[in-house]
């Protein structure tokens, strides 16, 4: 049988990015994109100890992504994939998740950097990057090494100029 889940947003992500089309497709390429995370003060108490760390996972809602799809064309490539070996955001969940540097906190506002998610987006989550546990070096990724790093990066930026919408 089937579950049903439900969440409510801890908080709020504000960036310069207002159109997906013009927004970087992960935070590698969106270097010079820093924004804020509101958490709402019922959550802040959480927050505690967190300016320790130098990465974090937001994770989010997509919630302007589309209607869920299985297959899609990935942004590096025009190869038709299967939806759960991309991170194309039309998924039968839209759920988001971008690892951000963790620039400093200032009550319930996170300053993070390399933000590649658009203003508005609600936030489920945040969790600290650990080296120790996060940090893999033998891996495989796939139809990604198929695409030239070069391909990538301007793939990737989305032609976003920094400091543009």
């Amino acid at each position: 049988m089937q579950q049903a889940f439900s969440f409510q947003p801890i908080g709020i992500v504000r960036s310069r990015h207002h159109l997906a089309a013009q927004t970087p497709i992960q935070p590698v390429y969106a270097a010079d994109f820093p924004g804020t995370v509101e958490v709402f003060p019922a959550f802040a108490p959480g927050l505690r100890d967190l300016d320790g760390y130098s990465h974090i996972y937001l994770i989010y809602v997509l919630d302007r992504a589309g209607e869920p799809r299985l297959t899609v064309k990935p942004f590096l490539q025009d190869v038709e994939r299967g939806i759960f070996a991309t991170r194309a955001p039309c998924r039968p969940n839209p759920i988001g998740m971008s690892i951000v540097p963790l620039l400093r906190v200032e009550g319930n506002i996170l300053h993070v950097g390399a933000l590649d998610i658009l203003d508005g987006t609600p936030l489920l989550d945040i969790k600290p990057y650990s080296r120790r546990f996060d940090c893999l070096t033998a891996t495989r990724n796939g139809w990604q090494d198929e695409v030239a790093e070069a391909d990538a990066h301007i793939r990737g930026r989305r032609d976003c100029p920094a400091g543009t919408d």
